[in-house]
């Protein structure tokens, strides 16, 4: 399947789950989604940052919210090394000595909480990764290349969620209730908030990171989407300084 045909149908099971709902769009959206669409039992997701303290933000029942206080608690786990090196990591079955020598704690509390098969996916565009998308089955599963396939697209979209809402630091939705995206707008700002990015590890002279998180911060003491802050950014409309406030300039220079 393409890759524009599996993101739209996606973007259509999510936009299905959160009409159920009756509210707008949100990860917790994707989550109720991908548990619908994969056969896995449960679905979470963090938040998680190397320079603040990581939370759960989401999950579907109380075996997938174990699991996301537990690997955060314990500080190992699949949705740990998913983060920690940006890549998908996909546990089978906990019981294979493996992954028992490789997690020693989580392994048998997640068996104990009811998971036997644990998929962590990261949440990531470019170098920045604002959590960790987890799923989990209670018997062993192996995802095939097409589920694993639609698994990394659920990660996607939860991705361009999170960056563009405005949470506070309980992971609580700050101030207005969320925009509703309509989601066809969704993947067209990825390169964009990237490229924003990029530009502001110039204008700052600082990493990636740092400049990140510049930008999410502006875009949340305005009140504004981060892909509207980051449009400007990119058009030369609004510039970071380092030692002031941005600075918005009217002709685009």
């Amino acid at each position: 399947m393409r890759a524009d045909s599996r993101s739209a149908r996606i973007q259509v099971l999510v936009a299905e789950q959160a009409a159920r709902r009756g509210a707008p769009v949100g990860v917790v959206d994707v989550c109720t989604a991908a548990v619908a669409a994969l056969p896995v039992g449960g679905a979470g997701v963090s938040a998680m940052s190397r320079t603040a303290a990581s939370h759960p933000l989401c999950s579907t029942d109380t075996i997938s919210e174990q699991l996301e206080e537990l690997q955060l608690t314990l500080g190992e786990g699949p949705c740990v090394d998913a983060f920690t090196h940006g890549a998908a990591v996909l546990s089978s079955d906990l019981l294979t000595g493996g992954l028992q020598d490789r997690w020693p704690v989580f392994a048998d509390a997640a068996l104990e909480a009811g998971a036997r098969a644990v998929f962590a996916l990261p949440l990531q565009i470019g170098a920045i990764s604002p959590g960790v998308l987890d799923l989990y089955a209670d018997v062993p599963t192996v995802l095939d290349a097409e589920q694993l396939a639609d698994a990394l697209a659920f990660a996607d979209l939860a991705t361009l969620l999170l960056l563009d809402a405005r949470i506070d630091g309980t992971g609580a939705q700050a101030g207005a209730p969320p925009r509703d995206h309509g989601l066809e707008d969704l993947g067209g700002y990825r390169a964009e908030i990237d490229q924003a990015t990029g530009i502001l590890t110039v204008q700052l002279g600082v990493g990636i990171d740092e400049a990140f998180v510049r930008l999410r911060a502006h875009a949340y003491t305005q009140g504004r989407r981060l892909a509207d802050v980051a449009a400007d950014v990119v058009a030369h409309r609004l510039r970071f300084l380092p030692d002031s406030e941005p600075k918005r300039t009217d002709n685009g220079n």
